[in-house]
This record gives C-alpha cells, structure tokens and sequence, in this order.
C-alpha cells in the first residue's frame, strides 16, 4: 500500500477521527485532599479526579489525520480545539519577540560599579549559560567574553583577537575556559560587532578549514569553506557570510547575499559534476560568474550519458542557536548565517569490498514515491500535487481560507503543505521545466529558475522572521543527475518552535499540529516582505 494524501484526481485525502468510547474505571481508592483554598476561604480540593465509575465520552475532539504526500514522512494529526481557536485569527500565529534581558541593570542598584564584574563572572554556570543566550545588555555581554576567554586589545581598549596557548599535542589553541560558554556568547547578537569577529568570524579562528571560494560584491562577502572534519566522505563545503558582512538575523540577509550564498553552492556542485564527466571548468583561483557558470552547466548536461555516475546533491542550512542553562545545546549551528552542500555517489563499496550498495540520499526517498505512484495509479505524481495544491478545499470544510500558496513566480511555488512535518512548515517547489523534463536538481535549473530558487529561499525565511521564529532547519530533495523520472527539485523549512521541539510522537512520524494549513498559509502571506534587487 501507498500511503499518500495525493490522488490521481488531483486532491488531498483528508482522514477525520470522531471519538467516542468508555473508559473502565479499574481505580480502588479515592484519594481526596485539599489543593488550596479561594479568596474567600471556600476549599478547593481533587474530587473531579477520582469519578465513581466509568468514564463516558460522547463526543471527543475532532483530530484530522493527513496522510503526508511523501510516505516516508508519516502522517500529521491536527487537534481541531487549538486549530479552530486560530482559524478566527490567523494573524494570531506566531512568536512574542524575544524581550530585553540584563542581569547587570538589577545588580548595579546593590552593588558598587566595581563589584559588577566579579559578581557576574561568579555566577553558577547553569545561569551563565542562560544569560550568554539571552541578554541584550552589549556591556554584560563584554564583561562576560572577557572573563571566559583571554581576548587581546590595543590602546584603546578594543579587540584586536585572541591569546593562543599551546594544547597537550603541541598545537596553539584560542585561550578559553568554557567552550560552550565561550560559543554562546559569542553567537548573541548583541554582542558588540569587534568582539564577535575576533571570537568566532574572522576567517581561521574557528580552526584550519581551508577557504576554497569567495563571493564579493557591494554590500555582500561571503566565504566558502571546506569541512574536512565532516562525516561526509567526498567532500563537505560551507558558505559563510564573511567577517566583514556580518548577518546574524535573516531579518539583515539581502538578496545579493543569498545569491553569493547559493552560487558558492551551484558553483561548487557543477565543478565536481564537470570533473566527472569530462568537461572542463574555468580556472583556478577565480570566482565563476553566473553566464560562466550556465555555460559550464550545458556542457556538463550535454556530456552525461549512460555511463555517468548518478550523482546527487546535499545542500541544508540550519539557521539559528540556542544553548539551554542545563547544558543541552538546542541547535546544530550558529547565527552567523551560513549554508552546507555536498555531492553523494551512486553507491558505495560494503566493507570487506564484496558488493556495492546504494549511497543514501535524501532525494531518493523521493524518486521511490514517485515510481510507487506511477505504478499503483498509472498517473503522474507531481502533475497531480500541483493539481491537489491548487484544488486544495479547506481541511476542516468551512467557507474560510482555502489556498496553501504564499508565494510564487514563473518557476517556483512556495506553500504550506497539507501535512506539515513541523508546526509552521513550508515548502518549496520548482515548477519550470527544462528541455530534459521537470527541473529535479539544479544542474537543471537554469539561471533563471536558479534565481526563482534563490529568491523563494530568502522569501521562506522572510516569513519566519515576521513571526519571530528564531531556530530554522531548510533542506534540498533533489533528483541524480541524469535520471529522467519526472521527480522536482524542491526545498523543505523546518522551524523549532518552543512547545514543539519533538518527543516520542514525532520519532515515529507522527506530527501534532495545532492550526490549520490554511490559515498558517493565510498568516503568512498578510506578512509584508519586500525582496528587491
């Protein structure tokens, strides 16, 4: 069986659980005491808990349960009592703004200025660690750097960089005391600007990843890195916001930026598919321009033939950072804004060397759903969840907001999926189509889709940051290179929201949602957000 939303008559299978059951009541005492009593000395105490007999329940809430379109992602489940409470307000969604914090403003009314330094830095690591993540107080957040790490600074008491030491194996190291706290401060955003760069930006302190591309343009600098400690095998690279163009909230991410991001990603991809394919790319030491890179592209795509490797592509950005006052770090990446990519082979060799296996990609997951599809409905999968997106009827049947679109162009579609992953999840999807068929990775997608691609990434996030969303997780399902099974690129954004960071539910793909696809998709597009070139 098939377990998907999607039909081939171009609509959302919607399930709808109505419970009602009785519940055996197996108890032997009642414990009955007093909680507490009102203003007026009334008692209250717990007789509702302990109920004579059995428990009837006539009429339960309402849960819709979305079978997600990929099988692979499970099901989401919509509790119609919270949703219903948004769908007379979807603007009501989203996050209070994180409001200002300083432990420094309480303490100076009872201590002396002198005092303050050697209070804050003594006190106990749990609420040190909350206030590195949460202060707003730039001058705390200096006392708090300066005691955990020896920074250098120059006559007038600025910055300069780092004290290094020498570790048990003979290498130089930054000088800190606590890493983790080190990291947390220095990924506040409020941190001053020099102190941030000489911590953590300013290319080589963060170790010895060698830098293998660069972007620059006016207002924009980014920095490609490669991360040769990763667990990725044939290479992982990194592109950074530069030092010099710190960007820290997606709120400060221009356009230009986001391009410099992705065309260290594109640039990176196509040189390694070039290479495998026997094509040969521009020279060394030079960032390619985009008409290069196009060029570059048709020439790869015109050398693939039966015998090329399949190749696929990685690409993910985790955006944002929390570190908890327990100690449990709360997101994989920092805020300086930054984006990861790869290429994963066909197949990988088992140990001992006997067989080949197929390499995992994410995007393969996708191509199985699509053939599963065309074989069981003899129809074709994308064609009919565009259909269903745009037939989509409101999941619980009410005269209201219907469309899951927040945004589209020419090329790309970004919505709200019937069966969210993440509570506030959107999705992008590439429409166009390329001489070779729908555009399933983006060796397909020419300069102009890759732009669309671009824009809707920046778009995404736009949104998340309307609604104050602070931790954000954006993944790539793309197709290998050279197969042509009509499966399309498109791009999943995952926030983390505070009251669901995932538990027992969602380690089996099963997703609690409390609002309505609909009105999330409402929410979003009264949302203002200007992208201008």
């Amino acid at each position: 069986m098939l377990r998907t939303s999607i039909t081939p008559e171009g609509r959302f299978l919607v399930a709808l659980h109505r419970p009602s059951y009785t519940i055996a009541n197996y108890r032997e005492k009642d414990w009955i005491c007093t909680l507490g009593h009102t203003e007026n000395g009334t008692p209250c105490d717990n007789r509702k808990n302990f109920p004579e007999g059995n428990i009837e329940v006539a009429q339960g809430k309402w849960i819709y349960e979305i079978p997600n379109a990929f099988p692979f992602r499970g099901a989401t489940f919509i509790d119609s009592e919270w949703a219903d409470r948004k769908a007379t307000d979807p603007s009501s969604i989203g996050l209070h703004p994180a409001g200002n914090c300083s432990l420094k403003n309480i303490l100076q009314k009872y201590l002396k200025p002198e005092q303050l330094d050697e209070a804050i830095q003594n006190l106990p690591l749990p609420v040190l660690y909350g206030l590195a993540a949460n202060s707003t107080d730039a001058d705390e957040l200096v006392m708090m750097a300066e005691g955990c790490c020896r920074i250098e600074h120059n006559a007038n008491g600025a910055p300069t960089g780092l004290r290094y030491v020498k570790g048990k194996d003979g290498k130089l190291r930054p000088d800190i005391d606590n890493f983790e706290l080190f990291e947390t401060i220095a990924n506040n955003p409020s941190l001053p600007d020099p102190y941030k760069e000489v911590m953590v930006l300013r290319p080589g302190v963060q170790g010895e990843s060698e830098i293998v591309g660069e972007w620059q343009s006016p207002g924009s600098h980014v920095f490609e890195y490669s991360r040769s400690n990763s667990y990725i095998p044939w290479g992982h690279y990194a592109s950074n916001m530069a030092h010099d163009a710190i960007r820290y909230r997606t709120h400060d991410l221009s356009l230009e930026d986001m391009l410099g991001l992705r065309h260290l990603y594109y640039q990176r991809m196509f040189c390694v598919m070039a290479e495998k394919v026997g094509v040969t790319a521009p020279g060394h030491r030079e960032t390619i321009s985009p008409e290069n890179l196009d060029t570059l592209r048709m020439n790869i795509i015109k050398a693939v033939n039966e015998n090329t490797e399949h190749l696929a592509t990685l690409w993910g950005w985790n955006f944002g950072y929390d570190f908890a006052s327990s100690g449990y770090r709360l997101h994989a990446s920092h805020q300086m804004i930054h984006q990861q990519f790869a290429t994963v082979p066909e197949t990988v060799i088992t140990v001992g060397g006997k067989e080949k296996i197929p390499a995992y990609s994410s995007g393969d997951l996708i191509a199985d759903v699509v053939e599963r599809y065309s074989l069981k409905n003899r129809s074709d999968f994308f064609s009919d969840f565009l259909a269903a997106l745009r037939n989509n009827t409101r999941t619980d049947g009410k005269k209201s907001e219907q469309s899951l679109v927040v945004w589209e162009d020419e090329n790309v579609v970004l919505f709200v999926p019937k069966a969210q992953v993440s509570q506030w999840e959107l999705q992008l999807l590439v429409t166009a189509d390329s001489p070779l068929g729908p555009v399933g990775n983006a060796l397909e997608a020419d300069r102009t889709v890759r732009r669309s691609i671009d824009r809707g990434i920046l778009i995404a996030q736009r949104f998340y940051a309307g609604l104050n969303a602070r931790m954000v997780t954006s993944i790539e399902f793309s197709k290998r290179v050279g197969v042509i099974n009509g499966q399309r690129l498109f791009y999943s954004f995952l926030p983390k929201l505070p009251w669901s960071m995932g538990a027992f539910s969602e380690e089996q793909m099963r997703f609690i949602c409390g609002h309505y696809p609909e009105d999330f998709a409402a929410c979003c597009r009264r949302l203002e957000i200007n992208i201008t070139d």
